[in-house]
């Protein structure tokens, strides 16, 4: 059988479909909020907007780069590296919230940590292609493979950034197990991890409110459970068919971050059950075309790659539509293409073009 001449259509159409309905979510998130605090409502979907057209382009570019260009360690290396630099440069950084994620040139802000899980799925893949009849190795396979993503996660921590964290743990833990490691290694390591996610998790004030909010957010519907609440609201005033684009009322100043963190509750309350099902299936649709692609790839190092980046977009949308919904705490992750956001639109559509270059080589 001959060999595919162009990409997955699929793949491409999906990706297309999701930044202009996030671009068109966007705007009906922010517009009265932007024109409150800005005087334009077309403040933070001009911004996205930028974003999308720059990483279309970079998806496009990447697209007809031939991907066993990445696999060497004059790219491997300089890519974690130059991740590791810019994760360490953010902590030098004005914090906003309390956090240190930013890097701000001018106008122009920069957030490291979605960096790191391209380069950390580019590293596993590079390091994990010849390694897989020696994943019972410790010293000489798993251990070496899981020192960036320590490193990535320890730095993600301190910003302080749980939820990206976890990501990349997870990405790395998925991708170990792909290359043949027993399920007893990540038994240990979550075992390993177990007292420092209880010091995370309950012995940092906020993060413990959360957690106590998302167990119980009547006990304080006006301050601790007030997200989960509103977020609640929101899904469940959309009914069937939803209020309407435009005219929903929770992102009144009401629903936290509504072209954020929680824009996918103001798809469930504009565009009710259809609207959230239709995101839900283009999400499933990604990881079906994206899963298949690393399954049919005959290459070692395309299947890890297709696989990493298809397994980081699938865990951020499960996570960010877990939180939307109460199924998880709160943990500031935001929806792969839908979401405001310009560093995680642009590396996320630049990591798709890696993808789709994968696929022009499948029969």
């Amino acid at each position: 059988m001959a060999k595919r001449v162009g990409v997955d259509k699929w793949i491409f159409c999906i990706t297309l479909l999701l930044v202009v309905g996030g671009l068109l979510m966007i705007f009906s998130a922010s517009a009265v909020m932007a024109q409150a605090r800005y005087g334009s409502p077309y403040n933070f979907v001009g911004h996205q907007a930028v974003y999308a057209i720059a990483g279309l382009a970079a998806m496009w570019a990447l697209m007809h780069v031939n991907y066993r260009k990445l696999n060497s360690p004059t790219v491997v290396f300089p890519a974690v590296a130059i991740t590791v630099i810019l994760l360490i440069v953010a902590f030098f950084g004005h914090d906003s919230h309390g956090a240190h994620r930013w890097i701000r040139l001018g106008p122009v802000q920069f957030q490291p940590s979605e960096l790191a899980k391209p380069a950390l799925v580019l590293f596993l893949a590079w390091w994990l292609q010849d390694r897989m009849s020696r994943m019972e190795e410790i010293r000489g396979t798993i251990l070496p493979a899981a020192i960036p993503s320590l490193l990535f996660i320890l730095l993600i921590v301190k910003e302080p950034d749980l939820g990206t964290a976890m990501v990349c743990a997870a990405v790395t833990a998925l991708l170990l197990y792909l290359a043949g490691m027993q399920l007893k290694f990540l038994w240990y390591g979550l075992l390993a991890a177990a007292l420092p996610l209880y010091f995370l998790l309950f012995r940092v004030k906020f993060r413990r409110d959360r957690i106590f909010a998302f167990l119980n957010p009547d006990a304080d519907p006006l301050g601790k459970g007030f997200h989960i609440i509103q977020s609640l609201i929101a899904v469940g005033t959309g009914g069937f068919h939803g209020v309407g684009y435009m005219e929903g009322r929770q992102k009144l100043f009401y629903l936290p971050e509504p072209h954020t963190d929680y824009i996918f509750a103001n798809v469930a309350e504009e565009l009710g059950l259809i609207g959230a099902v239709a995101i839900l299936l283009l999400f499933v649709g990604f990881g079906y075309r994206g899963i298949r692609a690393a399954i049919l790839s005959t290459d070692p190092f395309a299947r890890f790659l297709a696989f990493g980046i298809t397994a980081t977009v699938l865990i951020q949308a499960f996570f960010n539509i877990s939180v939307v919904i109460a199924l998880l705490p709160t943990k500031g992750i935001t929806l792969p293409f839908v979401s405001y956001g310009g560093t995680s639109l642009f590396i996320t559509l630049a990591s798709v073009g890696v993808l789709l270059n994968i696929t022009r080589e499948l029969e």
